[in-house]
């Protein structure tokens, strides 16, 4: 299996280009009593035998049946081969990313070609085969990503206008291009602060390309909006700009732009404005990617957690998930190795600490949360994947499988090496801690404070759910649904866990796998540096 991230590394020096598809839906179906479909829409791509993995998703948008997503995905372009893409649409109404129990909207097939040689599609989405759903259309515009810069801003404003009854207004802002059709393109919506009139919003990045297609004096245009539940969002305000005017913005002097409600303005004399945003910094930053940190020297240090509590089950029993079947395997050795195998080819020495928790362990019999699996406290290191799978067989009979279920020490032990290497200060080091589980977790309030406290590290963490247990609990840790806060309402400064139930899996690919499971962790190490401003050690040689 570890051919999956070799693959697309190997792919790199044939990608012809990366294309960003920005989507929007009209007339979608209205699947919700009393209130409009809250859409995303999921992008998949074709990896043959009717089989598609997931390349990337949306933002949901609430009561709307016409989104218009800000999100936009990037995929790699390769001119020798069909790319088949599946774009589905789906009603959201709950926090799992599990899209089985969400209603389905509509989809559309067709071949990254097609887009790009239309560089816009629009097409009827459909239900399955022949069925419409609907009145309901998909737009796909495609624009290749020439520039790796990013504009980066810190924005607030003051003053805004009051649109709420019974509270202050709950702004948001949109920026829009100028198309050179004279239509105006979203490139960013911002988080929602809700009941503010003087709001700072969190500090974002757009890529150069997307803000403004390279051209710095291209019109762009800033909405501020009150949002409503209902999708009916008012109009604040809005300015006109050019990005050749918003680099002036400074620390010392901020740019200040009068937001302007065109009816209010028409209406009243005395109308001034209807409050004021100001650009208080607005940077052109080099986007460096995962393969330039690792191209620039930085090392994956891969840490397995194995979950030997008793809700696993008599190992000698066949109904186990710890039971060894007479070929070799069980699922904690198949998710060992898909993803084991792909980490490993990131790491020089190739010796990976690895632990297990639950159990009570020789020669006192106590539970331990962090035993090592070779049972040497000062040298817990295997020799690569194969090590570790050794490891666990020769543990196996030699521990009793006892409880609870506690995560927090492993992470917090793999948190303090994670720590000891920002000493240093530079993209040398970036830790993976995959921790295999069967079952809910016990001591979940100093585990998020745990995963809270690993967001600020050069970490991210991997959970693969066996056997058929109840993982809604894992599924609230990972960040794709919502900002994880501890138990004293700390936000994680950025998602650094990615959970997924090897249930899912049980009858696809192995790279299937190992593709979803990894998905995350290039982008989480790229938001780590970019968070701490420090560039890979060997900067990538400039085209």
């Amino acid at each position: 299996m570890g051919a999956y991230i070799l693959w697309g590394v190997n792919w790199m020096a044939q990608c012809v280009t990366k294309i960003q598809l920005s989507i929007s839906c009209e007339n979608l179906l209205d699947k919700d009593v009393g209130s409009k479909s809250d859409p995303l829409c999921v992008v998949l791509q074709s990896v043959g035998d009717g089989k598609w993995a997931e390349l990337d998703r949306t933002e949901r948008i609430n009561n709307c049946q016409k989104p218009e997503f800000s999100k936009k995905p990037i995929i790699d372009y390769y001119f020798e081969k069909v790319q088949n893409l599946k774009f589905g649409v789906y009603d959201i109404d709950n926090k799992s990313f599990d899209l089985n129990d969400d209603d389905y909207l509509g989809g559309f097939e067709c071949s990254l070609g097609q887009i790009v040689s239309s560089q816009s599609l629009t097409r009827p989405l459909e239900l399955k085969k022949g069925k419409p759903a609907g009145k309901g259309t998909i737009t796909i515009f495609a624009e290749e990503i020439k520039d790796t810069r990013v504009v980066t801003f810190e924005i607030e404003a003051r003053n805004l206008d009051k649109k709420d009854f019974f509270g202050k207004s709950d702004p948001f802002l949109e920026f829009y291009k100028q198309g050179n059709s004279g239509s105006w393109q979203l490139v960013y919506r911002s988080e929602v602060i809700k009941n503010n009139l003087s709001p700072t919003w969190r500090k974002f990045s757009v890529p150069l390309q997307t803000f403004c297609g390279g051209d710095f004096d291209k019109p762009i245009k800033v909405h501020c909006s009150d949002y409503d539940n209902d999708g009916s969002h008012d109009l604040i305000g809005s300015f006109e700009t050019r990005l050749s005017q918003l680099q002036k913005a400074g620390s010392s002097s901020p740019m200040e732009y009068e937001c302007i409600h065109p009816e209010k303005k028409q209406k009243k004399k005395s109308y001034k404005n209807s409050g004021i945003v100001r650009i208080k910094s607005c940077k052109i930053e080099v986007e460096y990617s995962f393969l330039d940190y690792v191209m620039g020297g930085c090392q994956i240090n891969f840490t397995v957690g194995i979950d030997f509590t008793g809700s696993n089950g008599d190992p000698k029993s066949p109904d186990s998930l710890h039971f060894i079947s007479p070929n070799g395997v069980n699922e904690y050795l198949t998710a060992l190795w898909c993803v084991g195998n792909v980490v490993q080819d990131y790491d020089t020495d190739k010796q990976f600490p690895a632990f297990g928790f639950g159990a009570q362990i020789p020669p006192n019999w106590q539970v331990s949360h962090e035993f090592a699996l070779n049972f040497n406290s000062s040298n817990p290191y295997c020799p690569g994947v194969q090590g570790i799978v050794d490891a666990y067989r020769q543990a196996l009979p030699q521990v009793r499988l006892y409880g609870p279920t506690n995560f927090s020490p492993i992470i917090n032990h793999v948190a303090r090496f994670a720590a000891a290497a920002t000493q240093e200060r530079n993209a040398s080091q970036y830790f993976v801690l995959l921790i295999i589980t069967d079952g809910e977790i016990t001591d979940l309030d100093h585990t998020r404070q745990a995963i809270v406290n690993a967001s600020k590290l050069p970490m991210s963490i991997i959970i693969i759910g066996v056997g058929s247990a109840d993982f809604r609990a894992m599924e609230f840790l990972d960040g794709d649904n919502g900002v994880l806060k501890s138990p004293t309402g700390e936000s994680a400064a950025r998602d650094i866990v990615q959970f997924v139930p090897f249930r899912q899996f049980q009858n696809a690919p192995k790279e299937a796998l190992a593709q979803s499971v990894l998905a995350e962790v290039p982008k989480q190490l790229v938001s780590f540096y970019k968070m701490c401003g420090w560039s890979p050690m060997k900067p990538p040689k400039q085209a």
